[in-house]
């Protein structure tokens, strides 16, 4: 599902130095897996979690998505890719905000041209099940942090995704919220082979994955298979 070889990432700085945050990453991962990204602040995580999801474009290296070499290709092109395979939740939400919760996570299937009852209705079951039943018809600013994050995980599950990306999906929730997104998002690999691959400082989350792959400085120091 996903094949990452000698990955580099670097940023010039404003006095036009070269800052590398990524140093030769190399991994796989079979569809189906589990794998936690974990590190220090400043180790890369983000960073490589977005260069795997074709949110950006490497300085050096490759990366392979569902059968798609994802590096060489433009925004337009990394775009189709995603829509078609990619759940993502970001740290920061990035919902919509003139769109109310329900627009939000119908998007991804709106930009495949396939909303209608039907997918109104999954929607609905989604926020539902996040705990958000009550709240179709509110915008992001009317939702706290947390309601917010759970809308970016149910618009995540409405791209039916083979592979969920997750940046920190506990980080603004409390302790029984936080608890039931894991089970959903555990649940999800579970009932539908989805791959997950989750950047976390949640040591107890992480062990919850099969693998675990440890980053500093932007290099692999570890990677641990359960």
């Amino acid at each position: 599902m996903l094949k990452v070889e000698r990955l580099i990432k670097s940023y010039q700085t404003a006095d036009g130095r070269d800052l590398t945050v990524l140093k030769a990453v190399s991994f796989t991962l079979d569809a189906g897996a589990t794998l936690a990204i974990v590190g220090p602040s400043g180790s890369g995580k983000t960073t490589l979690l977005g260069l795997c999801a074709g949110l950006d474009r490497p300085s050096g290296g490759t990366v392979e998505l569902a059968g798609s070499s994802i590096g060489a290709m433009s925004e337009d092109e990394r775009a189709l890719v995603r829509n078609a395979h990619v759940g993502f939740v970001f740290q920061n939400f990035q919902l919509i905000p003139t769109l109310t919760a329900l627009e939000n996570v119908m998007v991804p299937v709106e930009l495949r041209g396939e909303g209608g009852g039907a997918a109104e209705a999954e929607a609905r079951g989604l926020l539902a099940r996040v705990g958000l039943g009550e709240r179709f018809e509110h915008y992001p600013v009317q939702l706290s942090g947390g309601e917010q994050q759970r809308v970016a995980l149910a618009r995540a599950f409405m791209n039916r995704p083979k592979i969920l990306f997750c940046d920190e999906p506990t980080g603004n929730l409390d302790g029984d919220t936080a608890h039931a997104m894991v089970e959903l998002i555990f649940g999800l690999n579970q009932e539908k082979q989805t791959t997950l691959v989750l950047v976390t400082h949640d040591l107890e989350l992480a062990k919850r994955c099969g693998r675990i792959l440890r980053l500093k400085g932007g290099a692999v120091v570890g990677d641990e298979n359960d």
